[in-house]
């Protein structure tokens, strides 16, 4: 060893692989094992203070405390609720929640919320606590857990916005946003980001306002006018999102994403789309010729399942493969839509998403 940091590495390496064998068999040891190593490694700067330690803590407990729940819920499809914690129970857009809510329960969704009033009290009632999570956040002010929610084993109470964030998006199948404020646009914004940029696997997003509202058609006209006029965004860009003040067509918007598409994963650089029922060959075809432009090498192909022992589970649906420019990501939702419109020979037989 070159010096006393280099035998200092290597005695936390020699302790890590100790540990490790120490513990029971684990099917994740890799990941354990990094990171483990991260830990190592801000174990020996010496600059790292009390506060960036309480920092990591906090939010490992954060994580800890979503993954726990949300295993347990593995095999149910989720629909995410955004909106205003100040919107009155005598409201338009309250009801609305509340009826969409009820409306995607009934259908087999749970639904999540902030846990906090209007929008959010809305989304929980309509759906029942037993079909609800909450994922609260501490807040000097409007954050109190609602009557529909509080005390139930599904409600978080998270430290940091970022933690909670990534349960809401990581999670759900679909996501709602009613009219809010600075928390519900930074929510828009944010998952309008990460669906364009493909951090976040294709959803549904449904606007959803009051009928005869123009909260959402006021927001979409300053997205035209500041960011696709100006060539900040794709035209294709404003098909991530759906606008509608109508409760049937927001659930008719979800229904009808899954209904031919599943789910989609990468497999290194190859992006691979499940899906309830198999395509037939014109079908990959005009695939091919209508989604040419984002391929940057090869054609989209059916995908053969190769594991025997994964009858039965989404690895064992069909599925299609293709290498693509992550550039237009936003095209990958008018491939989806293109899919679900084929006509098909059989219904499609829907399967849980497992994540």
């Amino acid at each position: 060893m070159s010096n006393k940091s280099d035998l200092d590495l290597f005695y936390r390496s020699r302790h890590i692989e100790k540990l490790l064998k120490e513990l029971p068999p684990y099917d994740h040891n890799k990941w354990l094992k990094k990171s483990l190593k991260s830990l190592a490694k801000l174990v020996k700067r010496e600059k790292i203070d009390r506060l960036e330690w309480k920092i990591l803590s906090a939010t490992l407990k954060d994580l800890e405390k979503g993954f726990r729940l949300f295993s347990n819920y593995r095999d149910t499809r989720k629909i995410t609720i955004f909106g205003s914690a100040r919107t009155s129970p005598n409201t338009p857009e309250y009801n609305l929640a509340l009826d969409f809510a009820k409306k995607v329960s009934e259908e087999g969704f749970m639904v999540l919320t902030g846990a906090g009033g209007g929008i959010m009290e809305a989304g929980n009632k309509g759906a029942g606590t037993d079909n609800s999570f909450g994922l609260n956040v501490k807040l000097p002010f409007e954050q109190s857990a609602n009557d529909y929610i509080e005390n139930d084993h599904k409600l978080i109470n998270f430290k940091y916005f970022f933690t909670r964030k990534l349960f809401f998006l990581k999670e759900t199948d679909a996501i709602a946003l009613f009219p809010g404020g600075f928390g519900t646009q930074d929510e828009a914004f944010e998952t309008l980001t990460l669906c364009q940029t493909g951090r976040q696997p294709p959803i549904p997003l449904i606007l959803i306002d009051k009928p005869g509202g123009n909260y959402w058609q006021n927001w979409q006209k300053y997205i035209v006018e500041n960011l696709l006029l100006e060539g900040y965004i794709n035209p294709e860009d404003k098909e991530i999102y759906t606008i509608t003040d109508n409760v049937e067509t927001a659930y008719e918007v979800i229904s009808q994403f899954y209904r031919i598409y599943h789910s989609s994963l990468y497999r290194k650089d190859f992006f691979v789309m499940r899906l309830n029922t198999e395509l037939k060959d014109e079908q990959i075809e005009i695939l091919n010729d209508k989604f040419s432009d984002i391929l940057t090498q090869g054609n989209i192909t059916k995908i053969e399942s190769t594991d025997s022992q994964s009858s039965g589970t989404v690895d064992d649906l069909p599925s299609i493969g293709f290498y693509f420019n992550e550039r237009k990501f936003s095209r990958i939702y008018q491939m989806i839509n293109v899919i679900n419109g084929f006509e098909l020979d059989a219904v499609a037989c829907h399967q849980p998403y497992i994540r």
